[in-house]
């Protein structure tokens, strides 16, 4: 009896197993579609609302430059070959400030998430040094590592830890202990329980982490191309500033906007693929 039912549902879908893949790509294509274009209008939006703010005069051109000013801008930064290299190094300090703090709180957030003497001891002193605000570190980086490119990447890197190390952190504290126990019925303990078990457990929650770490990541660029840069977004930002150059302040403000969400959603991409394979 259940072939023959197994054999009307398959008769119902009207078609070969091809269709009904080649139906779901049409499908997961035009909900990609979609959501693009639903999350374009925002944009849109404040790009519109901005034209005619400043078309009909309503700030003056120092105050609030027209899009097309900034565009010109940022054409003209291009052109003198300056434009790519603020990208370039300001996405060097990111990615590698990113990448040691990440490592750092996936490893402390593990630590303390599964000892319970490791959190005795420093859960306290990790949550003061969190509370630290980011402008704080400054003066001591600079007398400790100088000017140079380490205490840059070393102020990206404290921002990148705290959310990676918080959310790996609580997650491990509420990994089903009825699983834990099935891994150590099969003889798993140590750093082997921990990446069979624990860690594939709270991927999702290690993924969120790591997507705030990045944020982050971008927020304390500026805080750190504060220290005697001469290349970078952040310093193309202060440097506009002190020079009444509202158009690069303005363009720099939109490239980081708009490379942070870039580097987001490469991020969310490898998410979703680690999700699928682990989670």
């Amino acid at each position: 009896m259940s072939v023959g039912v197994h054999d009307d549902a398959v008769d119902t879908t009207g078609g070969t197993p091809t269709d009904t893949v080649a139906s779901r790509s049409r499908v997961g294509g035009g909900s990609v579609g979609k959501r693009i274009a639903l999350g374009a209008i925002v944009p849109l939006a404040i790009l519109v609302l901005w034209h005619f703010t400043t078309a009909l005069g309503v700030f003056s051109p120092v105050q609030l430059p027209s899009p097309w000013s900034v565009l010109e801008a940022g054409v003209d930064l291009a052109q003198r070959g300056e434009l790519w290299g603020h990208i370039a190094i300001s996405t060097q300090r990111v990615f590698l400030g990113f990448a040691i703090g990440g490592f750092l709180g996936l490893l402390l957030g593990s630590l303390l998430g599964l000892s319970k003497v490791a959190d005795a001891m420093l859960s306290a002193t990790i949550g003061a040094f969190r509370a630290v605000p980011s402008l704080a570190w400054v003066p001591l980086l600079i007398l400790w590592l100088k000017i140079g490119e380490n205490s840059k990447v070393t102020l990206i890197a404290i921002g990148a830890f705290f959310p990676v190390f918080t959310t790996v952190y609580s997650a491990l504290k509420h990994v089903d202990k009825n699983l834990v126990e099935a891994g150590r019925a099969f003889g798993l303990k140590g750093v082997k329980l921990l990446t069979t078990i624990q860690l594939p457990a709270v991927v999702p929650a290690v993924f969120s982490g790591l997507r705030l770490a990045l944020a982050q990541a971008w927020l304390f660029l500026v805080a750190a191309e504060l220290i005697a840069s001469s290349m970078g977004l952040g310093f193309l930002l202060t440097d506009s500033q002190n020079n009444g150059r509202t158009d690069r302040l303005l363009l720099a403000i939109v490239l980081l906007a708009v490379i942070g969400k870039i580097t987001d959603a490469l991020l969310g991409l490898v998410e979703r693929k680690a999700v699928q394979r682990w989670a």
